[in-house]
């Protein structure tokens, strides 16, 4: 792997490994053994690869995993009231309702009824209004994890200035609010944003996150910048991001590769949540990350 090319995979490790090991102490404390409970709905294979990585990743983390899988057509009345019950469930401390859902489901007013403390996606309108007004909060796994990436390139974050591409609230919105709370000076780009390549061109730290294959290329990007790309996209010569990556690579500073990247991340910053979330349940007072 190239000097400037950030391994994501390396870093996720890492923190699995602090993970692991902090679980064990939580649980040889008297504390509970963190519990992540998943909701699928239908049968999208990206989403059954994804729910079972992550339960693959909890176990051997130590948690305990609870995987709930739906049929399709199930109704909305029937998904909320298993949120509901897991919300009750003691053994959980993480819900996580996999994401898209079918059409027939509203998935905002399912996440609404996550009780907060249990929203390790960061998702709920309490966690995503904590994470606007600077408080501790749940925060998504992809926007934490970029943080933890551009931390591991040693990047300069406070003072910088750094553009985010898209407004998810998976992503592109929380990653904005994540960036400021670092005292870097950021400007939310979109799809529709006017002269985008203008925007980027002045910044040090630029976060990919629009679903757009190969968007941003190599004369949008000025030397010495910190890349990170979170775009996953399927085209017909495989997975490929956000960021041209042949053309952007030579001048950054550093970059996240896709595979092997901004990927690796989220189920790690996940287990991170889980954690967290067990231990504000059981009362054990947490350092705030961010």
């Amino acid at each position: 792997m190239n000097d400037n090319v950030i391994d994501g995979r390396a870093v996720a490790q890492e923190v699995r490994d602090r993970v692991k090991r902090e679980v064990a102490e939580l649980v040889d404390s008297g504390g509970p053994q963190p519990g992540l409970a998943t909701i699928l709905v239908g049968d999208d294979p990206a989403s059954q690869v994804y729910v079972r990585s992550k339960h693959e990743k909890s176990r051997e983390a130590g948690m305990q995993s609870f995987n709930h899988t739906l049929p399709a057509d199930t109704p909305q009345d029937e998904v909320a009231d298993l949120i509901v019950q897991l919300g009750d469930d003691d053994s959980v401390h993480g819900i996580l309702l996999q994401l898209p859902v079918p059409d027939q489901l509203d998935s905002d007013a399912l996440i609404a009824l996550i009780d907060p403390l249990k929203d390790v996606d960061g998702l709920t309108p309490t966690s995503a209004g904590l994470l606007a007004l600077g408080k501790p909060s749940m925060v998504p796994a992809t926007p934490s994890g970029c943080m933890d990436l551009l931390r591991a390139a040693d990047t300069q974050i406070e003072g910088a200035d750094a553009v985010v591409i898209g407004r998810s609230i998976l992503v592109g919105k929380p990653m904005h609010q994540l960036l400021l709370a670092a005292n870097a000076t950021v400007t939310h780009c979109h799809s529709r944003t006017r002269d985008l390549a203008g925007h980027v061109r002045r910044a040090d730290i630029v976060v990919a996150a629009v679903g757009v294959p190969r968007m941003i290329t190599g004369d949008m990007v000025k030397d010495g910048a910190t890349v990170i790309d979170v775009g996953v996209n399927r085209t017909d010569e495989g997975l490929v991001g956000d960021v041209d990556f042949d053309s952007v690579a030579p001048r950054a500073r550093a970059i996240t590769p896709v595979p092997g990247g901004v990927g690796q991340m989220t189920i790690a910053m996940l287990l991170v949540n889980t954690l967290e979330a067990a231990r504000r349940q059981a009362g054990v007072a947490v350092a705030r990350r961010g």
